[in-house]
């Protein structure tokens, strides 16, 4: 796709989102500056967001990985929520990084779930971009598990899964949530650095 071809798209694109679109991008955004400050409102405004593209992705553009993505974001922000606000002995949970163990369970869910979803969205779904579908919604599930236990390396996968949303929405036609993964990919970089500077011994 030439240049012009790609903003003649780009503004097409934009002029065809809908506010439904408008109200989840907006969400979306303000769920991550909220991650990057360690603010728990990020699960308030992450679940609005992800409530809205789990319609989208199931009745608008069939990538049922990401629909089914978005409903486990739901329930995971529901448990993030819970653990963020819990406090024990007077302390909210502190951001820590992996362990070899932990990289190790990391490793084999991410595998597992992309094997998985990609066979079943080649197999039994009309997808027409199983591989990227899958891929991008692996490593989403397992940054997610990663963020709801304050893990600094959620970023590396939240990088990971912008890098491969950005050109699967924009093919599938969802401009504007396509632009919404480059801010997003901004954040997830400024966000590692950000937990880093906080933590910069902490190993568990």
């Amino acid at each position: 796709m030439g240049v012009s071809a790609f903003v003649q798209a780009l503004v097409i694109g934009i002029k065809q989102t809908t506010w439904p679109e408008y109200t989840a991008v907006f969400f979306g955004i303000a769920s991550v500056l909220y991650s990057r400050k360690e603010n728990i409102l990020v699960y308030p405004t992450g679940i609005i967001s992800t409530i809205f593209y789990t319609w989208f992705c199931f009745a608008w553009w069939n990538l049922y990985a990401e629909g089914s993505l978005n409903f486990y974001y739901t329930i995971m922000s529901l448990y993030g929520w819970y653990v963020w606000s819990k406090k024990k002995s007077g302390e909210t949970l502190p951001i820590t990084y992996n362990t070899r163990k932990d990289w190790t369970i990391c490793a084999i869910f991410f595998i597992a779930s992309w094997v998985i979803l990609y066979v079943v969205l080649k197999n039994h779904t009309n997808s027409t971009v199983p591989f990227a579908d899958s891929f991008a919604s692996a490593t989403a599930y397992t940054g997610m598990w990663q963020m709801a236990r304050k893990k600094v390396e959620n970023w590396i996968w939240w990088i990971l899964t912008n890098t491969a949303s950005i050109p699967l929405y924009f093919y599938k036609g969802a401009v504007f949530t396509s632009l919404q993964y480059v801010v997003f990919l901004v954040l997830a970089i400024m966000g590692l650095i950000e937990w880093k500077k906080k933590t910069p011994y902490a190993r568990d």
